[in-house]
């Protein structure tokens, strides 16, 4: 493969195991608001009410504001839950995501490999908000790792949208596309959106899901120690 220069790393799924801090988050909203007891089975029931309305939103059907609240009403409606708490949920939900930062495993060492090597730059690309997006980044293992982030709240686009790679690449300068790859976990965002860009794709599937989108994945790795032996660090 042609030697990778720039590397577009995902963070929710991908660096950090979000799925574990959901849990939290989602926990801890139910015992602020004296919403009863929330089970592991009712957080996976929101994960999956989660993703459709992300999905909603990279195929431009809904706006941001709309799903982070709708969601919540939705999840709300099915255990029963007063749905006027959706606002003030999901805004306090927002914060409690950045306050406990749980990295996959591998994240940490790989990345601190990648940077001391002084081959690749590093940068961030994720759908998530601002307010609770660079609380996580704020930590200090990563600090030193990402020359910047991109985040769509600031750039106006969302991951797939060739209009958020554009900022990227105006950001970043003249780099030929490909000497240029992203790693993230979504088939919907992170590698169709690098389909769309006209760049690499790496699909960090821990799972070992089918590839069922449609996409075309240049590298898939089911650990995120297997990075490296693909750059060639």
């Amino acid at each position: 493969m042609n030697q990778i220069k720039i590397l577009l790393w995902d963070l929710d799924g991908t660096i950090n195991d979000f799925l574990a801090m959901e849990n939290y988050a989602i926990k801890k909203g139910f015992d602020r608001m004296n919403l009863g007891k929330c089970t592991d089975e009712m957080v996976s029931r929101y994960s999956q009410i989660n993703v459709s309305y992300w999905e909603k939103l990279e195929k431009c059907e809904m706006k941001k504001d709309q799903i982070l609240v709708d969601r919540f009403k939705d999840f709300f409606a099915e255990y029963g839950l007063p749905e006027q708490n959706a606002v003030v949920f999901n805004r306090n939900y927002q914060l409690d995501l950045g306050d406990k930062l749980v990295f996959i495993d591998g994240a940490l060492e790989v990345l601190q490999k990648i940077k001391e090597s002084k081959k690749i730059r590093q940068f961030v690309v994720t759908n998530g908000l601002v307010a609770n997006q660079k609380r996580k980044l704020e930590v200090q293992e990563l600090k030193p790792i990402f020359e910047y982030a991109f985040i769509s709240d600031e750039v106006g686009f969302e991951k797939p949208n060739i209009e958020f790679f554009n900022a990227v690449f105006q950001k970043i300068g003249d780099i030929p596309k490909n000497q240029v790859m992203i790693v993230g976990d979504s088939l919907t965002s992170d590698i169709k959106g690098g389909n769309n860009a006209g760049i690499k794709t790496c699909w960090f599937n821990s799972h070992k899901k089918k590839n069922n989108k449609g996409v075309q994945v240049d590298y898939e790795i089911s650990e995120l120690r297997q990075l490296p032996k693909i750059l060639c660090i």
